[in-house]
């Protein structure tokens, strides 16, 4: 049943898009002919960012400031990591491209609200790099999953994000993917005006993982981390239905 619902979704996902593919192409088409980086309206290939850009967001994960080693927050001076003491988490580490704050979060805002999908290959690529520098080295065998979107913002937005990132990551990292093997076991509300400890309640037993993963490294992409208690509800399915380690692959993470 849990498949039938992913496909069905998957279907309404795609209508939707499909409806809307010429009206949000045609307003993509100008940016990229323009050969125009995203973020400072300068010269770059068709349809990525410049390379001072590009350096500007990976070097907030690489400035040397202090960071959690498990969920990837910088601590600011902080002893300890304020959304780790509110309780373990079920994933073992995550790795972020850049810090949710400006200039990123404008690629994110193009993405996720105007329907920028030329977006997702810039955010992937961000993030494969992030992968690539991260210590210690994903297991070679891992299988990449997504966070499932509601149903409601699959058909409002017309697709999921974190699912066309990790469809972008996967070719990029040469990693399999499999978005079939997390479904949701209720819409929920949107987590957007909800504080930290909202967040955790309302993500509790709201996954499922419905793939055979026994044994098996799987790393969990999503567009934003903020408290991580969506990541935590996932990896905690995929723990449970016999995963050996589970790491979070973020675009980007919210400072506390």
């Amino acid at each position: 049943m849990a498949y039938l619902n992913f496909l069905r979704e998957s279907a309404a996902a795609r209508g939707t898009l499909l409806r809307r593919m010429p009206r949000m192409l045609w307003r993509q088409l100008p940016a990229m002919a323009s050969g125009l980086c995203d973020l400072c309206q300068d010269t770059s290939k068709a349809g990525q960012l410049c390379d001072d850009c590009r350096a500007l967001l990976l070097a907030s994960m690489t400035d040397g400031s202090p960071r959690c080693a498990v969920c990837h927050l910088r601590l600011d001076g902080r002893m300890h990591c304020p959304d780790c003491l509110n309780g373990g988490f079920a994933f073992d580490r995550v790795i972020a491209a850049f810090d949710y704050a400006a200039p990123g979060d404008l690629l994110i805002h193009y993405f996720k609200s105007r329907g920028r999908f030329m977006c997702a290959g810039v955010l992937a690529g961000l993030l494969a790099d992030a992968v690539a520098y991260a210590e210690p080295c994903l297991p070679e065998a891992t299988i990449l999953v997504c966070v499932p979107s509601s149903r409601a913002a699959v058909l409002r937005r017309g697709f999921n994000p974190a699912a066309e990132i990790a469809r972008s990551l996967s070719g990029r990292l040469r990693l399999a993917y499999r978005p079939e093997w997390v479904v949701r076991t209720r819409d929920g509300e949107s987590q957007t005006r909800l504080n930290r400890r909202e967040r955790r309640l309302h993500a509790r037993s709201l996954f499922r993982c419905v793939g055979d993963v026994s044994g098996l490294h799987v790393a969990i992409v999503d567009d934003v981390l903020t408290t991580g208690s969506t990541l935590h509800s996932i990896a905690l399915a995929l723990k449970e239905a016999g995963a050996a380690s589970v790491c979070g692959l973020v675009v980007a993470r919210t400072p506390y």
